[in-house]
């Protein structure tokens, strides 16, 4: 019989794609002032470009801040026109032109890179939408394949890919990740973002059970309120979502990686909100501690 992980304590991070009003070393700044262990770096024009000269020497400035303000990363790929300034988080992994996955491709296995080097728990990504006139087999045969690549250098960097099951998009549920897992041939290096909020919206299962029945493949966990039917992450407190129950499921996972506050559309308010997220969670996590709901 196999023994229960240890529970977990919570390690609490906030994404820069709810800051991208500040300056990057602006905000983990606040991030490190606040109390967050850590930070969801999304690479973005504003945040550590991926496509800008120098990436490596700016990653070694970014890694010797988030040394000297006690945060450690996780690497996030969903920032909306990095590659295409005219299609939100075009061109994807599922494009009809291969040249056009080709370059989606190369932003991830660049940011394994970037990863490795700031010592990241994990990249994150996600499928894509179907486009039009694409049949399934095909979306998925082109998702496979142009994860190839990265997974081959995830695998070599030793930083996992958590693929993030996205309302709407080809890989929207944890059962769709089990199919490109067996796909895959459920390789090592392929691991699981598990969004708090997506479980709300549209998984069958309450959100915890999503957390017991992922926790085998959990590499990266984003958190926010969000409800029933409704793909809009929210403030906490302004959805449905029982957060004890969710938070003691995943600390008896053993989970080691951070809980990320994902709120994208929020940079308007990102310092206040970051400012009441931490004390939020803290009080979630010690209902959960003592059986309760906060």
């Amino acid at each position: 019989m196999t023994a229960d992980p240890p529970r977990a304590t919570p390690r609490w991070g906030y994404g820069t794609n709810g800051l991208t009003d500040l300056r990057l070393d602006d905000a983990l700044a606040l991030l490190a002032d606040l109390g967050y262990d850590g930070v969801g770096l999304t690479l973005d024009h504003m945040h550590l470009d991926p496509l800008a000269p120098d990436l490596a020497a700016r990653t070694r400035q970014v890694a010797r801040t988030l040394d000297r303000r006690g945060l450690t990363a996780t690497v996030e790929t969903g920032a909306r026109y990095v590659l295409d300034p005219r299609r939100k988080h075009g061109p994807s992994l599922l494009d009809p032109d291969p040249d056009a996955r080709a370059a989606r491709t190369r932003l991830l296995i660049r940011a394994v890179q970037v990863a490795a080097d700031l010592n990241a728990h994990a990249v994150h990504c996600f499928s894509g939408i179907t486009p039009d006139g694409t049949d399934e087999d095909t979306a998925w045969k082109r998702l496979a394949d142009a994860l190839g690549p990265v997974l081959d250098v995830a695998a070599g960097a030793g930083v996992p890919l958590a693929i993030e099951p996205e309302p709407g998009h080809l890989l929207a549920t944890l059962a769709d990740f089990h199919r490109l897992r067996r796909t895959l041939g459920s390789p090592d290096a392929l691991g699981l973002t598990l969004d708090i909020g997506h479980c709300q919206c549209l998984e069958p299962d309450p959100p915890a059970d999503c957390v017991r029945a992922a926790a085998p493949w959990l590499r990266h966990v984003q958190i926010e309120d969000m409800r029933r039917g409704v793909h809009e992450h929210l403030p906490f407190g302004d959805g449905e979502i029982d957060f004890p129950p969710v938070l003691d499921a995943l600390a008896a996972t053993g989970y080691q990686g951070l809980t990320v506050v994902e709120l994208p559309r929020h940079s308007h308010a990102g310092p206040q909100l970051a400012a009441a997220s931490l004390p939020f969670l803290r009080e979630a996590a010690r209902a959960a501690a003592r059986g309760g709901s906060a």
